[in-house]
């Protein structure tokens, strides 16, 4: 990863692995499985998909090496931290291994030799694509806490495209050889709910030129040149207070991080799940609320507050439990004259559900498809951000929407949706479990091994009611555990919002029953990983499901006079890794915490099949 990364064809890979994807997405519409036609969408027949491409294999473990220029995985390679103080350089490391996680079924020894892909594909997750000249952000939280903003984030979207060319570059999974036929990513992909983040998103996975700036065109408005101490005045010879701690002064480097930047798009279809950043402004804040609607497109942003009300704020932001934004609107209102003026920009404005789902239906952005990126035109009905789709022959992916309309970090599944996700997973089922335990039998099921993807993990969901459907009940990770464990095809719970890497077995004592949840770190803190997946039948009785971290295609080593859009993705990487708050704990040069243990990295994850 350290020498220069040429690009893939696009035609070529979209022909070997996309577009069959693509193709059945549109034929077959399972997105219509969350609306009124469900039934007869679930009894519509697939098209076929092309037969599982062969398996390369090495002694003791089924891999395909490609040659450079093609991208490495972790496996391969990883970024490491140089030094032990002060700003600390990435370096290229050693790969971490294939960790085989055998809790739920065994590993036969032969299954190697009998396995047969039956998909492959790349979660992202966490982009956090920022507008860090918003008005809407609350900068001010870093007198309490530094790590509440991010040294990093002006360069967020120079960092998710270096992440794009890594996927374009993969091709084929590591260990099956099976084509990377679609990527999904489970949600946050902007940060504060803001128009021009989501048009930054969809131009980046579809392709094509974005300007990561707003208000005045021509030079940069916020933290980073207000000339405050608490944060890092890059371009300033200021001895802020990350200067102190070793972060090195970039001449131009505001002037850089403006400056356009040309996204290839992913080479592969796409899906696209919520998270709370995409739903509320700053991920937690009353929706479609008019002050902070005026607030993000107005002329003023507030950078410092008093220390009692920077407490004040962290406190409500620990608990989530202000629906209404009371608390941040009065802060607002005591400090008004402590704002600073800044160029006004009607594309700030916060977008609503509807506008998300319009947005993921236009045409322009339909990059590699499929069109709507999982959503349909039935969809804006009722603005459902839940559906189904095509992975594979036999393989079905369901997306979830755990977000709270009414405003909440925190997750939950609602009645209506839950009721929709039984009926889904029934569907595709023909053997399940009722309530009571007794197993029932549907010859009418069209059988198909079901992944599930959502941007809530199980931890970060509860059973709040929703002030926006108060009238529905709401049900928490365990509830959604307790219902998937009914449906041996489930094979695993794919999702992120925690920024740590964590693979967590759920059994059952029914040994079919039991399933895996795949938490993924994110791509705007330490580590920045991506995950590739591979499923494949053991014909044993058991399903291996593979997952293969990646980095971006960023260079490792940082040239910090380089501040083109490859020199900075590569800065955006070191930022991170140099982040305050982060633990000193070191094992081989790597933190443990967000990457995760080995258990939760590179795996092969088995499960019973019914």
């Amino acid at each position: 990863m350290t020498g220069t990364r040429s690009a893939v064809n696009r035609r070529h890979i979209l022909l070997s692995s996309g577009a069959a994807v693509a193709a059945a997405a549109a034929a077959w519409p399972l997105g219509a499985l969350g609306g009124r036609s469900g039934a007869a969408a679930a009894a519509a027949p697939r098209p076929p998909l092309p037969a599982p491409a062969p398996v390369v294999r090495e002694a003791h473990r089924a891999v395909v090496r490609r040659a450079a220029p093609y991208g490495l995985t972790t496996l391969d390679t990883t970024a490491r931290l140089a030094g032990s103080h002060g700003y600390r350089r990435i370096v290229e490391g050693p790969g971490w291994p294939l960790t085989v996680r055998a809790e739920l079924a065994s590993a036969g020894s032969r299954r190697a030799a009998t396995r047969t892909p039956l998909a492959g594909f790349v979660q992202l997750t966490d982009l956090h694509l920022a507008d860090v000249q918003s008005p809407l952000r609350t900068e001010f939280l870093r007198a309490r806490s530094p790590g509440s903003w991010r040294r990093q984030e002006a360069l967020t979207v120079q960092g998710a495209v270096a992440l794009v060319e890594q996927v374009n570059a993969l091709g084929t999974g590591p260990h099956t050889g099976r084509p990377l036929s679609f990527a999904v990513s489970t949600g946050d992909n902007v940060d504060s709910n803001l128009t021009i983040e989501l048009q930054w998103f969809l131009t980046l996975m579809s392709g094509g030129r974005i300007t990561p700036n707003t208000g005045d065109p021509a030079r940069y408005e916020g933290t980073q040149d207000s000339g405050l101490p608490l944060f890092w005045q890059a371009d300033s010879a200021l001895r802020d207070s990350d200067k102190l701690l070793g972060i090195p002064h970039i001449p131009g480097y505001l002037e850089a991080a403006i400056r356009p930047v040309t996204s290839p798009g992913l080479a592969i279809p796409w899906f696209s799940t919520p998270g709370n950043h995409d739903a509320l402004p700053g991920g937690c804040l009353a929706p479609e609320d008019p002050q902070l609607r005026d607030l993000a497109v107005g002329g003023r942003k507030l950078l410092t507050v008093p220390d009692a009300d920077v407490a004040a704020y962290a406190k409500v932001l620990n608990s989530g439990d202000d629906p209404k934004s009371s608390v941040f609107k009065d802060i607002l209102r005591r400090n008004a004259a402590r704002a600073r003026t800044v160029t006004p920009d009607p594309l700030r404005r916060p977008f609503t559900p509807h506008e998300y789902l319009t947005a993921h239906l236009d045409p322009a952005y339909a990059g590699a498809g499929p069109a709507g990126h999982g959503y349909t035109a039935d969809h804006l009905d009722d603005d459902r951000l839940y559906y189904a789709f095509p992975i594979a022959d036999g393989v079905v992916g369901i997306s979830l929407d755990t977000t709270y309309r009414s405003g909440h970090f925190q997750g939950s599944v609602g009645g209506a949706q839950m009721a929709w996700l039984e009926r889904t997973l029934r569907a595709y089922s023909a053997v399940s479990y009722d309530t009571d335990g007794h197993r029932v039998r549907n010859a009418a099921a069209d059988d198909a091994l079901i992944l599930v993807f959502s941007h809530h993990h199980s931890p970060s969901m509860t059973r709040r009611r929703d002030a926006a459907r108060p009238e529905e009940d709401r049900h928490d990770g365990q509830d959604v555990i307790d219902l998937l464990g009914r449906f041996p095809n489930v094979v695993a719970w794919i999702n992120g919002h925690s920024h740590v890497n964590r693979i967590t077995p759920h059994p059952h004592p029914t040994a079919s029953r039991s399933l895996w949840e795949v938490n993924t770190a994110s791509h705007v803190d330490y580590p920045h990983h991506a995950r590739v997946f591979e499923l494949a039948d053991n014909h044993d009785g058991t399903v291996s499901l593979f997952t293969t971290l990646i980095e971006s295609a960023a260079p490792y080593r940082t040239d910090l006079g380089d501040l083109s859009q490859t020199g900075l993705a590569s800065l955006y990487r070191e930022l991170s890794y140099n982040a305050p708050g982060l633990p000193e704990a070191m094992s081989g040069g790597v933190r443990e915490s967000s990457a995760g243990a080995a258990g939760d990295r590179n795996t092969e994850l088995l499960v019973r099949r019914a």
